[in-house]
């Protein structure tokens, strides 16, 4: 059975001219861009899980999309793109999936430099507001060989943490263990662990154990420097965490671990020996 055009559009409340200009142009233009400001959207998210849409807005002019923050705002609640900051009533977030096997389980050791590496990002509040500090440790010195320091928490203080690492130690086939935090699960990072030939390692959700040797290294930094004074400014507090790393830990602190030698004696035995 037919139904006429008048009589469907009479019952569904629509003009018949609106009908036909659907049947002309089913999908809008602005259906179409639309659909493109999505795929770029998702796309950003998935580099930078922490990234707002206000965040997004901004990279989205920056690759030639027009788009008011309204319909980011917009785009970004319809898609459900939201920062991993983002606080929601009633809901808890949950940790996202592991994109790494855990390929450490809990052995801090390795026979040589370059072998094992582990990452982790720390905070500590100032009168400006928090310092977050991204550092990479190599397991086998304990040397923290490649660190970042921001007043935010996105992906990129994990990326510029170990590309500082990479550009210091020229590694191959190092194993860069983390937990499952989004910065260590971006695309960013992702990508930058395949160009320079690194695998990647997680270990389990709230086990802190999995770790345990990056917490350790957070421990000292907090009893030595973040607990020690209230910190007015965040430059203030960065050029003491630098201070205490280049100086005191690296070269003073000396570790039962490693005979009772610190960081650089340690790595400098090494390097002697290899080279004789």
């Amino acid at each position: 059975m037919r139904v006429s055009v008048a009589v469907t559009c009479r019952v569904l409340g629509i003009s018949r001219q609106a009908y036909y200009q659907w049947c002309a142009a089913p999908v809008s233009q602005r259906d179409v861009d639309d659909a493109h400001l999505i795929n770029a959207a998702l796309e950003i998210h998935a580099d930078d899980p922490a990234d707002g849409y206000r965040f997004i807005a901004d990279e989205l002019a920056r690759r030639g999309f027009t788009a008011s923050e309204n319909r980011v705002w917009r785009i970004c609640s319809m898609q459900q793109i939201f920062s991993l900051h983002a606080k929601k009533k009633g809901r808890s977030r949950q940790a996202g999936p592991p994109v790494h096997d855990d390929l450490v389980r809990r052995d801090f050791t390795a026979d040589a430099p370059n072998a094992k590496w582990l990452t982790d990002i720390t905070e500590h509040p100032t009168g400006e507001g928090k310092l977050y500090l991204c550092a990479v440790k190599d397991c086998y010195s304990n040397k923290i060989v490649g660190y970042s320091i921001a007043s935010h928490m996105r992906a990129s203080l994990a990326v510029s943490a170990l590309r500082n690492a990479i550009a210091l130690r020229d590694p191959r086939d190092v194993v860069v263990h983390s937990d499952r935090g989004a910065q260590f699960r971006s695309g960013a990072y992702r990508r930058l662990l395949r160009s320079h030939g690194l695998t990647g390692s997680m270990g389990r959700v709230g086990a802190c154990g999995d770790n345990a040797a990056m917490e350790s290294f957070f421990s000292l930094l907090q009893k030595n420097v973040l607990d020690t004074r209230r910190w007015r400014t965040r430059e203030e507090l960065r050029l003491a965490i630098v201070s205490w790393i280049e100086t005191k830990y690296h070269r003073k602190r000396r570790q039962r671990g490693l005979g009772k030698l610190t960081p650089v004696e340690f790595e400098t035995i090494y390097t002697t020996a290899t080279a004789a």
